[in-house]
């Protein structure tokens, strides 16, 4: 796997098992979170995921056809945060799937195009059907990504800061293609998440994420998760 930095809570493919601090002990609890990702089509929201997961970047990568799914861990200090990733397509035609993914989610990564001003005004849109429609505690993350392409920026940085401090959402400009902020951004989600021992069951309405015990993760070898 591709090194993706070094930082505390650094992203580590998806495995099975109790994950491990380096010393060797294991960690506390693991709690897993439905997360989904919401954009215009062509912003880079399957990149980021593929960054995320398993720290690649593919120049041109293929429009996603509905829904595309995928896990991935992160370390905190005493818990395991697993996300199940629903990337969903961007083009008008899929706009009507968007419901059966974001409802039950945790969280939800909206991402704009830095270099393209019609994808934030788009993203507006999708943050604001959230805040309508979705879970009411759900965790929402403004990405402006293409940060790579500062040269040819649309959306100035304060514009979208602001935005996203009026809404209460997180917010970062990415770029999948250097790795910039991408592992950073998912574990300002997993932060900010509740981890209570009560939560209720991915995908439910409560939109609280669910604990699980070791036995129900699955007995594979333990992963060394926060290195």
């Amino acid at each position: 796997m591709a090194n993706r930095g070094n930082q505390a809570g650094t992203a580590t493919a998806a495995a099975g098992g109790a994950a491990q601090r380096p010393n060797g002990a294991t960690q506390g609890k693991i709690c897993q979170f439905k997360l989904v990702l919401l954009g215009e089509s062509a912003v880079g929201k399957s990149s980021l995921v593929l960054r995320f997961v398993k720290g690649q970047f593919h120049e041109y990568q293929e429009s996603t056809i509905g829904a595309a799914f995928l896990t991935q861990t992160v370390c905190l200090d005493d818990t395991t945060v697993k996300f199940e990733i629903w990337d969903t397509a961007g083009q008008e035609r899929y706009h009507s799937l968007a419901p059966m993914y974001y409802r039950g989610a945790q969280a939800a990564i909206v991402v704009y195009d830095i270099t393209n001003q019609d994808t934030f005004g788009r993203a507006k849109v999708w943050v604001k059907e959230l805040q309508r429609q979705a879970s009411p505690n759900i965790v929402i993350a403004l990405a402006g990504n293409k940060a790579d392409l500062a040269a040819k920026r649309a959306v100035e940085f304060d514009e979208a800061k602001g935005y996203a401090e009026e809404n209460g959402l997180l917010f970062m400009e990415t770029s999948a293609k250097t790795a910039m902020n991408v592992n950073d951004i998912f574990l300002a989600i997993a932060k900010k998440l509740p981890k209570n021992d009560g939560a209720g069951g991915v995908g439910g309405s409560s939109g609280q994420g669910r604990r699980l015990d070791r036995a129900e993760d699955g007995n594979k070898p333990a992963s060394s998760c926060c290195k």
